[in-house]
């Protein structure tokens, strides 16, 4: 296991909710502007628009750049509650849970992960009451998965030291594509802006895990990550200045999957109020060993930009709508606009959440796909579930 691998570091509660909050804020600007963009051109060319968000996690306190207008970009995103974080039975425990987790969304090309969690309440300042050494499920699944997405030459410098990382040295990498290798060349990369100024130019130098910082024309604050695009030339240093971008340019441009960000919600009711694109989650999933049985062959899943699959903790999704006082009362069919069992006719009383991210996680690729390619079919209109 590398050194990097093995650093012991963690972002502080509070900067969660700060970084949490900016990057909503962010990604409804975001969306405002490709929906105009969308509006203004769909009467002659259609699924020219830019994707809505902006993706961050602890890509906490980062700059997007615009990226190219390209086809509209298709994210999923999977709820899940904090407390099945709750239930582990040491931080060795939580920590690989959480690990299978990280590993889950990264495998099937997640770009958004929803930790709720049980709570009457819908305030923010639920997070941030946990100390560090007394976290909650919720804020603990956070960190963790926020530290995984990271690359590792980056983690450094974004995480200070935090006892609830102690084991993620034990982890398996994501090896996810923008968890760049420091030999490899990469048109793009994830990078953090220091505080040191080029001395001959206007701009800020950035540290992109390689031999040599590089350069961007952006005066930013340091410790802002950014994505960094590379451009053909390899030289380093600040000759040649690169460009930052968003993060859903190399999805755009190349298809490259890049990455997850983790956001926060007190209870499953903020889930969905809490969205970070304008329009809101085209089709939202719940996952129940009480919903229907279909077969994966044969579930069909209207064309969407923005789907979310929601899973349930021990008591299922049904338990988490009863304790939210936002949505007591409320029958299923008026949550979720599809109610599936992935797994039916299981061997065991029970599948663990983690177990069922994956199982579910399969089942859902081939309609998604489907999904995707009707609205790529259908010039990047979604259609909207009522």
């Amino acid at each position: 296991m590398e050194g990097e691998e093995e650093e012991t570091q963690g972002l502080t509660t509070a900067k969660l909710i700060r970084v949490d909050v900016s990057w909503r804020r962010r990604t409804q600007e975001w969306g405002r502007e490709g929906a105009a963009r969308r509006r203004a051109e769909r009467g002659r060319r259609r699924g020219g628009g830019r994707g809505e968000a902006e993706y961050g996690g602890a890509r906490g306190m980062w700059h997007g750049g615009r990226g190219s207008a390209a086809a509209p970009v298709v994210t999923v995103s999977v709820a899940l509650p904090g407390s099945i974080i709750d239930n582990a039975q040491s931080l060795e425990m939580a920590t690989l849970l959480a690990g299978q987790i990280a590993r889950a969304v990264t495998i099937f090309r997640i770009h958004e992960v929803i930790v709720f969690d049980n709570k009457a309440s819908s305030d923010d300042a639920v997070l941030a009451e946990n100390s560090d050494n007394n976290e909650n499920g919720a804020a603990f699944l956070v960190k963790i998965l926020n530290y995984l997405e990271t690359p590792q030459y980056l983690r450094r410098s974004l995480f200070p030291m935090h006892n609830s990382l102690r084991f993620v040295g034990l982890l398996p990498p994501l090896d996810a594509p923008h968890h760049v290798r420091k030999h490899e060349w990469s048109a793009f990369r994830e990078g953090i802006t220091l505080e040191e100024r080029p001395l001959d130019f206007s701009g800020t130098l950035v540290n992109v895990g390689l031999s040599k910082n590089v350069m961007v024309e952006e005066i930013l604050e340091p410790g802002v990550r950014v994505t960094v695009a590379m451009g053909t030339s390899r030289t380093l240093g600040t000759d040649v200045p690169k460009k930052i971008v968003s993060p859903f340019t190399p999805l755009e441009e190349m298809g490259l999957y890049w990455g997850y960000k983790v956001r926060y919600a007190p209870n499953i009711s903020s889930v969905f109020k809490m969205c970070p694109f304008q329009e809101g989650y085209d089709h939202i999933v719940g996952t129940s060993e009480h919903g229907v049985i279909v077969d994966s062959s044969e579930l069909v899943i209207p064309a969407f930009r923005h789907l979310l699959i929601a899973f349930g903790g021990l008591g299922g999704l049904e338990e988490c709508i009863e304790e939210d006082s936002d949505m007591k009362g409320k029958n299923v069919s008026e949550i979720f606009h599809s109610y599936l069992n992935t797994c039916p006719h299981q061997g065991s009383r029970t599948i663990r959440t983690e177990e069922a991210i994956f199982i579910s996680l399969q089942y859902f690729q081939e309609p998604i796909k489907r999904a995707v390619n009707s609205l790529k079919h259908n010039n990047g209109v979604s259609c909207r579930c009522t």
